[in-house]
């Protein structure tokens, strides 16, 4: 036959311009898509012409129309701002066939991949890309490339989670990464489920964490923290749906509100070529979080300038004892953090102020060195030390409103009372006195 045929469910017809003939094979099953092979004007095998720059304005305006090729897309207009800035968490699981090589080359593995050599612009724009308009990402503690030891991947990405600082006259003001990494053994179908998230927070026009009171804090409201003059909201150990501890989202401490939260924390990566003094410090950290906490606000309005709204956190931390076992360690199990406060200020207005914090640690002594999973415990407890005032003394005036003793004015009028009638007895006494020696007189 002088044509080739294939399927007609492989060719897609209406990208030719020429007609086309299904036909169908001498059995009379499916039918086909045939091209004839002897007729060079029925099918694409043609030399193309040669076209000279002399020739072009001839050929366009004779073949110049539309192509297949996507039209130019017009740029969409920006806003002067970001909108919906939405905090936002997403999952997925990567499955790999091959670890030992996509560990080394998967840059979906590597923290590095998501920082490094990007930057965020400030505020949208689709002008000329000004340095001043860039912000970089700053990672948090990053951790080491990926590499396989033995035939486990380690320090593989897990977890990346993106704080945005967001001002709304100035646009984006930082962007930081935080990491959580795992170890991944190597099979014929290794799998990683890897969690994702951005939280955006946004600064007042004083450049400050929102207002927890003005200037007491109010109950339910975050406290104020520093570290390093930053400001940030102080926080406690939360646990993921495994029960495990995590270091990046933790639960906010609200004044005035008791709190008790337990996790466990995995021991794995740190056991390992580790001793008891390095095991300590780890969970140490992990009770602090990412920084470790320096000073407290004194009232919810403090300001990151002002020294004398500040107070330094009182740490304590548990006493390490040399124990009988030789293969016992002292590591911190509970974090009891203790906060003492008080109203000061108008009866009518009492505004809530801290005098003072304090992490104690509780120590327990670790038998197995070799255990996978540590349970820990943080408390939370708010103790009040207000000092109210004596109740008044003395008359009851008219511009008192209400006496701590309601009964106040009835007691004073009782005491007048008797005062009056003893008074009033004296004087009779007197004037029958005074009588008597008038009639004596006479």
């Amino acid at each position: 036959m002088s044509q080739v045929c294939v399927e007609k469910s492989l060719i897609f017809r209406s990208n030719t311009p020429y007609s086309t003939d299904i036909v169908s094979d001498p059995g009379g099953r499916d039918p086909l898509f045939c091209v004839r092979l002897d007729d060079s004007k029925m099918n694409y095998f043609q030399q193309p012409q040669d076209i000279e720059e002399s020739d072009f304005v001839e050929f366009l305006e004779k073949y110049g129309r539309h192509s297949f090729l996507a039209p130019s897309q017009v740029q969409p207009s920006f806003s002067a701002f970001y909108r919906f800035l939405d905090s936002k968490s997403t999952s997925c699981t990567r499955i790999f066939t091959n670890l030992s090589k996509s560990c080394m080359t998967d840059p979906a593995l590597d923290a590095a991949s998501y920082y490094r050599d990007f930057t965020v612009l400030k505020v949208p724009i689709n002008d000329t890309v000004m340095q001043s308009m860039k912000v970089n990402v700053t990672a948090v503690s990053p951790p080491r490339a990926p590499h396989m030891k033995d035939s486990t991947c380690t320090n593989v990405v897990s977890e990346v989670i993106y704080e945005i600082e967001y001002s709304g006259t100035s646009g984006i003001q930082s962007v930081s990464v935080q990491f959580k990494v795992s170890n991944i053994t190597g099979s014929s179908r290794s799998s990683l489920q890897q969690h994702f998230t951005v939280h955006f927070w946004t600064r007042t026009l004083s450049h400050m964490l929102p207002r927890s009171g003005n200037p007491g804090y109010n109950t339910g409201a975050p406290l104020l923290i520093a570290n390093s003059g930053a400001m940030q909201h102080m926080s406690i150990l939360r646990s993921e749906s495994d029960g495990s501890c995590s270091r990046f989202l933790r639960h906010k401490i609200q004044f005035g509100r008791n709190m008790r939260t337990g996790c466990k924390i995995s021991l794995s990566p740190i056991l390992e070529g580790s001793n008891c003094s390095y095991m300590q410090q780890k969970l140490y950290k992990a009770f602090w979080g990412m920084n470790r906490t320096e000073d407290f606000g004194i009232i919810g309005s403090a300001h990151s300038t002002q020294a004398e709204e500040w107070m330094t956190i009182l740490i304590q931390n548990c006493s390490v004892q040399a124990l009988k076992c030789t293969s016992c360690c002292m590591v911190p199990v509970t974090l009891e953090i203790q906060i003492l406060w008080t109203k000061v200020g108008l009866l009518s207005n009492p505004q809530a102020q801290i005098l003072g914090a304090r992490h104690f640690y509780q120590c327990h002594p670790l038998k197995f060195l070799n255990m996978s999973m540590v349970p820990v415990t943080t408390v939370v407890t708010f103790t009040d030390m207000t000092d109210w005032p004596e109740p008044p003394r003395g008359q009851p005036q008219m511009d008192w409103k209400l006496p701590f003793d309601i009964f106040f004015p009835f007691k004073m009028a009782l005491n007048v009372e008797k005062s009056y009638r003893g008074d009033l007895a004296g004087y009779l006494l007197l004037i029958l006195i005074i009588s008597s020696i008038f009639c004596f007189w006479k």
